[in-house]
């Protein structure tokens, strides 16, 4: 099981544009186009797949919103991190 990071990690590690939502890490990725986001959102999923650590991802309208957490820890890990930046690479 990945080790829980401490704070001090997170807020060092934290991709820009990603925030601290309690255990977990979130980004909202706006788009002019809603079937630009599914797209995004497949892609991501894809990635996700690929390191089997899987986000909540929520579609609206014109925006993404990307939640990481790894719940066998307990809170945020090196696997979320890593995914974030993963995903910043698809963007």
């Amino acid at each position: 099981m990945p080790n829980r990071l401490d704070d001090d990690e997170i807020d060092r590690r934290l991709p820009e544009g990603w925030e601290r939502d309690g255990d977990e890490i979130v980004r909202v990725y706006p788009f002019d186009d809603y079937l630009d986001g599914v797209t995004f959102a497949t892609r991501v999923g894809e990635v996700a797949d690929e390191e089997f650590h899987h986000p909540e991802i929520t579609i609206r309208y014109d925006e993404v919103e990307v939640r990481l957490t790894s719940h066998e820890a307990g809170g945020i890990t090196d696997a979320d991190i890593r995914l974030a930046d993963l995903f910043e690479a698809e963007r």
